[in-house]
Protein backbone atom coordinates (compact mmCIF):
# COMPACT_ATOMS: atom_id res chain seq x y z
CA UNK A 1 0.00 0.00 0.00
CA UNK A 2 1.51 3.52 -1.01
CA UNK A 3 1.95 6.08 1.65
CA UNK A 4 -0.73 8.58 2.22
CA UNK A 5 0.97 11.39 4.37
CA UNK A 6 -0.39 14.78 5.06
CA UNK A 7 0.79 17.69 6.40
CA UNK A 8 0.44 19.78 9.63
CA UNK A 9 -0.19 19.01 13.39
CA UNK A 10 -0.43 20.92 16.35
CA UNK A 11 3.44 21.34 18.01
CA UNK A 12 3.01 19.87 21.83
CA UNK A 13 2.62 22.06 24.47
CA UNK A 14 4.72 20.66 27.00
CA UNK A 15 8.81 21.25 26.40
CA UNK A 16 11.32 19.62 28.27
CA UNK A 17 14.93 20.60 29.11
CA UNK A 18 17.30 19.25 26.80
CA UNK A 19 19.97 16.94 28.63
CA UNK A 20 23.42 18.07 28.14
CA UNK A 21 25.20 15.25 25.48
CA UNK A 22 26.73 12.19 26.58
CA UNK A 23 30.01 10.35 25.06
CA UNK A 24 28.31 6.89 26.32
CA UNK A 25 27.99 4.75 23.13
CA UNK A 26 27.51 0.73 24.14
CA UNK A 27 24.49 -1.76 23.74
CA UNK A 28 23.06 0.40 26.33
CA UNK A 29 23.95 3.24 24.06
CA UNK A 30 22.64 6.47 25.46
CA UNK A 31 20.04 8.21 23.44
CA UNK A 32 20.70 12.12 23.82
CA UNK A 33 18.23 15.30 22.55
CA UNK A 34 20.12 16.76 19.96
CA UNK A 35 17.85 19.80 19.66
CA UNK A 36 14.79 19.66 17.26
CA UNK A 37 14.92 17.55 14.12
CA UNK A 38 15.07 19.42 10.55
CA UNK A 39 11.86 17.85 9.48
CA UNK A 40 8.71 15.90 10.71
CA UNK A 41 9.15 14.36 14.14
CA UNK A 42 8.44 16.74 17.10
CA UNK A 43 8.59 14.14 19.98
CA UNK A 44 8.66 10.77 20.57
CA UNK A 45 5.03 10.19 22.43
CA UNK A 46 5.46 6.56 23.94
CA UNK A 47 6.12 3.02 23.24
CA UNK A 48 2.82 0.67 22.33
CA UNK A 49 2.94 -2.85 22.95
CA UNK A 50 0.46 -5.60 22.09
CA UNK A 51 -0.58 -7.82 25.36
CA UNK A 52 -2.85 -10.58 25.69
CA UNK A 53 -4.31 -9.70 29.21
CA UNK A 54 -4.12 -5.52 29.81
CA UNK A 55 -5.22 -6.25 33.63
CA UNK A 56 -2.43 -8.94 34.15
CA UNK A 57 -0.13 -6.18 32.03
CA UNK A 58 -1.26 -3.17 34.19
CA UNK A 59 -0.52 -5.29 37.23
CA UNK A 60 2.83 -6.31 36.27
CA UNK A 61 4.34 -2.59 34.71
CA UNK A 62 2.67 -0.88 37.78
CA UNK A 63 3.48 -3.31 40.48
CA UNK A 64 6.95 -4.88 39.36
CA UNK A 65 8.18 -1.72 37.31
CA UNK A 66 6.84 0.74 39.23
CA UNK A 67 4.86 2.91 36.14
CA UNK A 68 1.64 4.42 37.15
CA UNK A 69 -1.58 4.28 34.92
CA UNK A 70 -2.54 7.30 33.68
CA UNK A 71 -5.70 6.55 31.20
CA UNK A 72 -7.64 3.83 30.01
CA UNK A 73 -9.87 3.49 27.07
CA UNK A 74 -12.05 0.91 25.12
CA UNK A 75 -12.46 1.70 21.67
CA UNK A 76 -14.06 0.09 18.05
CA UNK A 77 -15.13 1.00 15.38
CA UNK A 78 -14.15 1.74 11.82
CA UNK A 79 -11.07 4.11 12.65
CA UNK A 80 -9.70 2.14 14.19
CA UNK A 81 -9.89 -0.74 11.95
CA UNK A 82 -8.67 1.54 9.22
CA UNK A 83 -5.91 2.64 11.25
CA UNK A 84 -4.19 -1.01 12.61
CA UNK A 85 -5.66 -2.56 9.55
CA UNK A 86 -7.10 -5.48 11.56
CA UNK A 87 -10.79 -5.29 10.59
CA UNK A 88 -13.42 -5.68 13.29
CA UNK A 89 -11.46 -4.30 16.02
CA UNK A 90 -12.37 -3.92 19.77
CA UNK A 91 -9.47 -2.84 21.61
CA UNK A 92 -8.78 -2.15 25.61
CA UNK A 93 -5.79 0.80 25.63
CA UNK A 94 -4.53 2.07 28.59
CA UNK A 95 -1.34 4.60 28.70
CA UNK A 96 1.51 3.69 31.83
CA UNK A 97 4.11 6.63 32.71
CA UNK A 98 7.50 5.81 34.79
CA UNK A 99 9.30 9.62 35.22
CA UNK A 100 8.62 11.61 31.90
CA UNK A 101 7.75 8.81 30.10
CA UNK A 102 5.00 6.72 29.12
CA UNK A 103 3.75 3.59 27.15
CA UNK A 104 0.66 2.08 25.96
CA UNK A 105 -0.09 -1.16 26.47
CA UNK A 106 -3.18 -2.56 24.07
CA UNK A 107 -4.95 -5.69 24.33
CA UNK A 108 -7.12 -6.69 21.10
CA UNK A 109 -10.53 -7.93 22.36
CA UNK A 110 -11.24 -9.15 18.79
CA UNK A 111 -9.70 -10.03 17.17
CA UNK A 112 -6.96 -12.15 19.36
CA UNK A 113 -3.62 -12.28 17.77
CA UNK A 114 -0.60 -14.89 17.83
CA UNK A 115 1.19 -15.13 21.20
CA UNK A 116 5.30 -14.04 20.31
CA UNK A 117 7.24 -16.90 18.89
CA UNK A 118 8.76 -18.88 22.29
CA UNK A 119 12.00 -19.59 20.46
CA UNK A 120 12.32 -15.68 20.07
CA UNK A 121 16.32 -14.19 19.89
CA UNK A 122 17.37 -11.17 20.58
CA UNK A 123 19.31 -10.74 17.01
CA UNK A 124 15.47 -11.42 15.13
CA UNK A 125 14.38 -8.50 13.84
CA UNK A 126 11.23 -8.49 15.21
CA UNK A 127 13.15 -7.58 18.37
CA UNK A 128 12.35 -4.22 20.49
CA UNK A 129 12.77 -3.58 24.23
CA UNK A 130 12.46 -0.30 26.23
CA UNK A 131 15.18 0.39 28.51
CA UNK A 132 13.94 1.36 32.09
CA UNK A 133 16.58 3.30 34.34
CA UNK A 134 17.24 2.43 37.63
CA UNK A 135 18.90 4.02 40.46
CA UNK A 136 20.68 0.84 41.60
CA UNK A 137 21.08 -2.42 39.82
CA UNK A 138 21.34 -5.00 42.33
CA UNK A 139 18.67 -3.99 44.58
CA UNK A 140 16.31 -4.19 41.18
CA UNK A 141 17.65 -7.02 40.24
CA UNK A 142 16.94 -8.66 43.30
CA UNK A 143 13.39 -7.36 43.11
CA UNK A 144 12.75 -8.72 39.52
CA UNK A 145 14.23 -12.26 41.24
CA UNK A 146 11.81 -11.81 43.92
CA UNK A 147 9.01 -11.20 41.46
CA UNK A 148 9.83 -14.47 39.56
CA UNK A 149 10.77 -12.29 36.30
CA UNK A 150 11.93 -14.27 33.64
CA UNK A 151 15.47 -14.06 31.94
CA UNK A 152 16.57 -12.74 29.04
CA UNK A 153 20.40 -12.62 29.61
CA UNK A 154 21.98 -14.46 32.12
CA UNK A 155 22.14 -12.09 34.46
CA UNK A 156 23.30 -8.18 34.97
CA UNK A 157 26.17 -7.71 32.69
CA UNK A 158 28.76 -4.72 33.73
CA UNK A 159 30.43 -3.37 30.42
CA UNK A 160 34.25 -3.61 30.40
CA UNK A 161 36.44 -0.86 30.43
CA UNK A 162 38.31 -1.16 27.64
CA UNK A 163 35.35 0.48 25.53
CA UNK A 164 35.98 4.01 27.50
CA UNK A 165 32.68 5.00 26.02
CA UNK A 166 31.00 2.25 28.16
CA UNK A 167 32.46 1.05 30.86
CA UNK A 168 30.66 0.37 34.38
CA UNK A 169 27.80 0.66 32.52
CA UNK A 170 25.05 -2.10 33.93
CA UNK A 171 22.52 -3.82 31.83
CA UNK A 172 20.05 -6.70 32.29
CA UNK A 173 17.73 -8.24 29.86
CA UNK A 174 14.28 -9.83 31.30
CA UNK A 175 10.74 -10.30 30.24
CA UNK A 176 7.19 -9.19 31.05
CA UNK A 177 4.53 -12.10 31.19
CA UNK A 178 3.78 -12.20 27.20
CA UNK A 179 7.36 -12.23 26.46
CA UNK A 180 8.11 -8.93 25.66
CA UNK A 181 12.13 -8.34 26.09
CA UNK A 182 12.62 -5.22 28.99
CA UNK A 183 15.99 -4.18 29.81
CA UNK A 184 17.23 -2.47 33.48
CA UNK A 185 19.83 0.03 32.38
CA UNK A 186 22.20 2.14 35.23
CA UNK A 187 24.84 4.23 34.08
CA UNK A 188 27.81 4.75 36.77
CA UNK A 189 29.27 9.03 37.31
CA UNK A 190 29.55 10.86 34.48
CA UNK A 191 27.70 8.88 31.86
CA UNK A 192 24.07 9.25 30.94
CA UNK A 193 22.13 12.39 30.97
CA UNK A 194 21.74 14.10 34.21
CA UNK A 195 18.55 13.26 35.15
CA UNK A 196 19.03 9.80 35.98
CA UNK A 197 21.37 10.59 38.76
CA UNK A 198 19.26 12.92 40.75
CA UNK A 199 18.34 11.69 43.86
CA UNK A 200 15.32 9.79 44.15
CA UNK A 201 13.36 7.29 46.67
CA UNK A 202 12.34 5.65 43.20
CA UNK A 203 14.62 2.10 42.22
CA UNK A 204 12.82 2.26 38.17
CA UNK A 205 13.06 6.41 37.07
CA UNK A 206 11.88 6.27 33.46
CA UNK A 207 12.77 5.03 30.17
CA UNK A 208 15.99 6.10 28.34
CA UNK A 209 15.24 4.17 24.50
CA UNK A 210 13.36 1.81 22.86
CA UNK A 211 15.82 -0.45 20.68
CA UNK A 212 14.96 -2.50 16.89
CA UNK A 213 16.97 -5.03 15.52
CA UNK A 214 17.83 -4.03 11.77
CA UNK A 215 19.29 -5.51 8.83
CA UNK A 216 21.28 -2.82 6.99
CA UNK A 217 21.84 0.57 9.16
CA UNK A 218 21.74 2.86 6.22
CA UNK A 219 18.36 2.05 4.87
CA UNK A 220 17.18 2.46 8.24
CA UNK A 221 18.63 5.87 8.70
CA UNK A 222 17.21 6.74 5.25
CA UNK A 223 13.56 6.33 7.07
CA UNK A 224 14.16 8.16 10.26
CA UNK A 225 16.96 10.35 9.59
CA UNK A 226 16.57 11.01 5.87
CA UNK A 227 11.92 10.79 5.86
CA UNK A 228 11.14 11.47 9.31
CA UNK A 229 13.52 14.04 10.41
CA UNK A 230 15.28 12.38 14.01
CA UNK A 231 18.94 13.39 14.48
CA UNK A 232 21.70 10.90 15.13
CA UNK A 233 23.03 11.41 18.27
CA UNK A 234 25.92 8.58 17.69
CA UNK A 235 27.55 5.09 16.79
CA UNK A 236 29.41 2.27 18.08
CA UNK A 237 30.34 -1.39 17.35
CA UNK A 238 30.03 -3.73 20.51
CA UNK A 239 31.24 -7.19 20.66
CA UNK A 240 32.29 -9.19 23.97
CA UNK A 241 31.43 -11.22 26.29
CA UNK A 242 29.41 -9.03 28.20
CA UNK A 243 27.55 -8.23 24.91
CA UNK A 244 26.96 -11.71 24.48
CA UNK A 245 25.47 -12.71 27.91
CA UNK A 246 23.85 -9.83 27.82
CA UNK A 247 21.78 -10.17 24.35
CA UNK A 248 22.00 -14.18 24.88
CA UNK A 249 23.46 -14.08 21.51
CA UNK A 250 27.01 -16.33 20.95
CA UNK A 251 29.28 -14.23 19.19
CA UNK A 252 27.38 -11.42 19.01
CA UNK A 253 28.34 -7.95 17.60
CA UNK A 254 26.26 -5.33 16.96
CA UNK A 255 26.57 -1.75 15.03
CA UNK A 256 25.00 0.20 17.47
CA UNK A 257 23.29 3.53 16.38
CA UNK A 258 21.37 6.11 18.51
CA UNK A 259 18.41 8.56 17.39
CA UNK A 260 16.68 11.39 18.93
CA UNK A 261 13.91 13.69 18.53
CA UNK A 262 13.33 17.04 20.56
CA UNK A 263 11.54 15.23 23.46
CA UNK A 264 11.00 11.58 24.46
CA UNK A 265 12.85 8.23 24.87
CA UNK A 266 15.50 7.88 21.76
CA UNK A 267 15.36 5.23 19.44
CA UNK A 268 18.38 2.57 18.98
CA UNK A 269 18.99 0.96 15.81
CA UNK A 270 21.06 -2.61 16.60
CA UNK A 271 22.17 -4.23 13.28
CA UNK A 272 23.71 -7.55 14.16
CA UNK A 273 27.18 -7.63 11.90
CA UNK A 274 27.21 -11.65 13.90
CA UNK A 275 25.90 -13.85 14.13
CA UNK A 276 24.03 -13.10 10.70
CA UNK A 277 21.20 -15.89 11.61
CA UNK A 278 18.34 -13.41 12.73
CA UNK A 279 15.27 -13.65 11.30
CA UNK A 280 13.20 -11.19 9.49
CA UNK A 281 10.12 -9.81 10.92
CA UNK A 282 6.78 -11.78 9.41
CA UNK A 283 5.42 -10.13 6.21
CA UNK A 284 1.85 -11.52 7.53
CA UNK A 285 2.51 -9.75 11.67
CA UNK A 286 -0.66 -7.91 12.05
CA UNK A 287 -0.93 -4.74 15.14
CA UNK A 288 -2.96 -7.55 17.22
CA UNK A 289 -0.25 -10.30 17.59
CA UNK A 290 1.92 -10.33 20.78
CA UNK A 291 4.80 -9.37 18.92
CA UNK A 292 4.00 -6.35 17.48
CA UNK A 293 5.27 -2.86 19.10
CA UNK A 294 4.70 0.33 17.53
CA UNK A 295 6.79 3.51 18.44
CA UNK A 296 4.20 6.33 18.62
CA UNK A 297 5.96 9.58 17.19
CA UNK A 298 4.16 13.21 17.26
CA UNK A 299 5.30 14.48 13.50
CA UNK A 300 4.81 17.99 11.84
CA UNK A 301 5.19 17.87 8.11
CA UNK A 302 6.48 14.14 6.72
CA UNK A 303 6.76 13.80 2.71
CA UNK A 304 4.56 10.92 1.24
CA UNK A 305 7.26 10.55 -1.33
CA UNK A 306 10.27 10.36 0.73
CA UNK A 307 9.02 7.77 3.06
CA UNK A 308 8.20 5.35 0.42
CA UNK A 309 11.24 5.76 -1.41
CA UNK A 310 12.49 4.19 2.00
CA UNK A 311 10.66 0.76 1.27
CA UNK A 312 8.29 1.73 4.16
CA UNK A 313 4.90 0.84 3.43
CA UNK A 314 1.43 1.87 5.05
CA UNK A 315 -0.49 -0.18 7.52
CA UNK A 316 -3.10 1.94 7.97
CA UNK A 317 -5.21 3.27 5.06
CA UNK A 318 -4.15 6.98 4.48
CA UNK A 319 -4.30 9.03 7.60
CA UNK A 320 -6.90 8.33 9.84
CA UNK A 321 -9.22 10.77 11.99
CA UNK A 322 -9.79 9.33 15.24
CA UNK A 323 -13.41 10.04 17.05
CA UNK A 324 -13.41 12.61 20.22
CA UNK A 325 -9.26 12.17 20.32
CA UNK A 326 -10.28 8.78 22.31
CA UNK A 327 -6.29 7.98 23.03
CA UNK A 328 -5.39 11.65 22.87
CA UNK A 329 -4.96 11.72 18.73
CA UNK A 330 -7.12 13.33 16.69
CA UNK A 331 -5.45 11.99 13.09
CA UNK A 332 -2.46 9.14 13.02
CA UNK A 333 -0.85 6.85 9.97
CA UNK A 334 0.52 3.48 11.13
CA UNK A 335 3.76 2.95 9.09
CA UNK A 336 6.47 -0.07 8.76
CA UNK A 337 9.78 0.63 8.69
CA UNK A 338 12.31 -1.14 5.73
CA UNK A 339 12.34 -3.85 8.30
CA UNK A 340 8.94 -4.07 8.94
CA UNK A 341 9.10 -2.16 12.99
CA UNK A 342 5.66 -0.30 13.35
CA UNK A 343 5.45 3.52 13.97
CA UNK A 344 2.47 5.42 14.89
CA UNK A 345 2.52 9.00 13.21
CA UNK A 346 1.06 10.92 14.96
CA UNK A 347 -0.66 14.34 14.01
Amino acid sequence: MRIAMTLACQTPGERHSVPRPSTMLALVFLLLCSGPSVAGVVAVDSVGITVADLDRSVAFFGEVLGFEKTAEVEVTGEAYENLQGVFGVRMRVARLRLGDESIELTQYLAPEGRPVPVDSRSNDRWFQHIAIIVGDMDRAYAWLRQNKVRHASSGPQTLPNWNPNAGGIRAFYFKDPDGHALEILQFPPGKGASKWHQESDRLFLGIDHTAIVVADTEASLRFYRDALGFAVAGQSENHGTEQEHLNNVAGARLRITGLRAATGPGIELLQYLNPSDGRPLPADLRANDLAHWQTQVRVAEVDAASLEATGSNSVSRGVVSIPSAERGVRRAQLVRDPDGHAVELQM
